[in-house]
């Protein structure tokens, strides 16, 4: 517990030293969005309208980068009606923060600044140990390509990734659920998570992932199936 406030107190300096505005946006919506789960429903008496528990504070803090706010954050607490797990809870709290004039390859190079920055305040060091595996944060993060991932799978390469049959009989042989409704880029992303994801320990950022598993992602001028995204994955898990 001393930890985690330490945590967000050193979160909060480093986006305040670097001019961001701490915000407060509703918890309260009449639409769900900013990603893609499932919502906690309610009801406004006094309105008398039906409102979703926010999943994400996307929409109205994008609200506020067009409205001239140029780089704005928020520790903020979200809610998504589905399953549970010991990486999943139905209620958590999120960083979102936002900056204008910016694409995510510098976006990258913030965020590993953030953590490097709150990893060494918070600890004292910049080498940390997880469940008995030791993270190092001070050096570079490592830069993945989604697509170059995945074709390295053994057995998986550009012919069985270019065919919808093919990628999702590769996936069913390793008793990985799909669905024939499945995009193309659903089926990536579910091998991926699968034989990949374990293994990214170190810090690790996997970018340019399918556009059919990336809403409200700006999709790549260079190739319209890619979305200019990225993911940090630290002990094999997405954070």
């Amino acid at each position: 517990f001393i930890l985690r406030s330490r945590i967000l107190a050193e979160i909060r300096n480093y986006f305040h030293d670097r001019g961001y505005l701490e915000v407060e946006t509703p918890m309260l919506h009449d639409v769900a969005g900013g990603a893609a789960a499932r919502p906690f429903e309610t009801h406004h008496n006094a309105l008398s309208m039906p409102l979703t528990l926010r999943i994400a504070p996307e929409l109205h803090l994008k609200r506020l980068l067009v409205g001239g706010l140029t780089k704005v954050f928020e520790l903020n607490r979200n809610f998504r009606n589905e399953g549970i797990s010991r990486r999943h809870n139905p209620e958590f709290t999120m960083l979102e923060f936002y900056m204008a004039y910016a694409d995510y390859h510098d976006m990258m190079d913030f965020t590993q600044e953030l953590l490097q920055t709150v990893v060494q305040k918070a600890t004292g060091e910049t080498t940390i140990t997880y469940q008995g595996t030791e993270l190092d944060f001070g050096r570079p993060f490592t830069r993945l390509a989604f697509y170059d991932a995945l074709y390295g799978i053994k057995g998986f390469g550009e012919e069985e990734g270019s065919d919808h049959g093919k990628a999702a009989a590769f996936a069913r042989k390793a008793e990985i659920p799909v669905s024939d409704k499945d995009p193309l880029g659903k089926v990536h992303l579910k091998i991926f998570e699968h034989f990949v994801e374990p293994t990214l320990t170190a810090p690790t950022f996997v970018y340019d992932y399918p556009i059919s598993v990336s809403p409200l992602s700006r999709r790549s001028d260079a190739d319209p199936e890619i979305a200019e995204r990225f993911e940090l994955f630290v002990a094999g898990m997405e954070i």
